[in-house]
């Protein structure tokens, strides 16, 4: 006598994209649980076969529930470390713009500080020129 049973391997839990969808997907999966549960024939079995397999069952129910929470908590330990990303990133662009900001203050201030150099050397050489040619 044959006993089919459905191989659980082969299920693969996909991450969801908001948590309403993660309770969804534990009851989808509670669901198929239920229904390969009714894919088993139950032939005539002793109190310990039937203990023995009530222990399996209960495996599978904690082993999915495992699943369920490390699914969770990888969920929202990466949707934290996504928005710690976001924040330094945006911190480091700030920090660089104020640092350009400041170089450009700085290189205006220079070119102030040149052009008043400039005028000053042209009114000299001005002078300069009319001292050598009333001479």
């Amino acid at each position: 006598m044959e006993i089919e049973v459905a191989d659980l391997t082969n299920k693969r839990m996909k991450p969801s994209v908001a948590d309403s969808e993660t309770t969804e997907n534990d009851i989808e999966l509670a669901k198929d649980a239920e229904e390969e549960h009714a894919l088993i024939p139950v032939p005539m079995a002793s109190e310990q076969m039937e203990a023995e397999i009530a222990n399996i069952l209960e495996k599978m129910n904690h082993f999915t529930q495992h699943v369920s929470e490390l699914l969770e908590s990888g969920k929202s330990m990466l949707k934290e470390l996504s928005n710690e990303f976001e924040e330094r990133l945006i911190q480091i662009h700030k920090e660089q713009m104020e640092k350009w900001q400041e170089e450009i203050k700085e290189l205006r201030l220079l070119d102030t500080a040149n052009e008043e150099a400039d005028a000053l050397l042209l009114n000299a050489k001005y002078l300069l020129q009319n001292v050598h040619g009333e001479s």
